[in-house]
């Protein structure tokens, strides 16, 4: 059932970004899939009603149009009134994230995870965005995460590659290597 539904947001999305594009709209679209992927990351109950199936679909496009009527365009009002409509609201939050991942595609940025044991500067955002632009020749678009149990150092995710330069991992390898080595005391 995932894999229908990563298909159904995947084709909806790809219509989406092809008539953003047609009618010269394409980053007001991007901003407006942001928007309702960060409103329904931020609002569980957002989430949840798009997900119900008590709460019928009108209700549902009530309460969609009267959160972005005025802060979205009339094309992705369309969208969400057209998805209602066919009972396909709950493929909203699958929908923005292909079309952002499509997006990206189609303007050649890298997605790309960056951990940290603490809050990334402006520095250090800037020296991981250089890093990937000079591995990939791409742009980047970085999500930040943080985990103190990395102690120092960072692991960067581009693709399906990852790079993991963390003292929590250099740590580890020296342990590995200290109890592979037969000359060393076990304790």
């Amino acid at each position: 059932m995932a894999a229908e539904n990563t298909r159904v947001a995947f084709r909806y999305a790809k219509s989406i970004l092809e008539l953003a594009q047609e009618k010269g709209m394409l980053e007001a679209i991007r901003e407006d899939m942001e928007l309702f992927d960060k409103a329904i990351r931020e609002n569980r109950a957002l989430a949840n009603l798009l997900q119900s199936p008590i709460v019928n679909s009108d209700k549902k496009l009530k309460i969609l149009q009267s959160i972005f009527k005025g802060k979205v365009n009339d094309l992705t009002l369309s969208v969400f009134e057209i998805l209602t409509r066919k009972n396909r609201e709950s493929q909203l939050p699958g929908i923005a994230r292909s079309f952002h991942r499509q997006y990206n595609q189609l303007m050649g940025i890298e997605n790309v995870t960056v951990i940290t044991p603490m809050p990334l500067t402006d520095e250090l955002r800037q020296q991981f965005m250089a890093m990937v632009k000079k591995q990939t020749g791409k742009e980047a678009e970085l999500q930040e995460k943080v985990d103190p149990e990395l102690i120092g150092g960072y692991i960067l995710q581009i693709g399906d590659r990852r790079i993991d330069d963390s003292v929590r991992n250099r740590l580890h390898q020296l342990k590995r290597k200290f109890s592979e080595n037969p000359y060393v005391a076990k304790y």
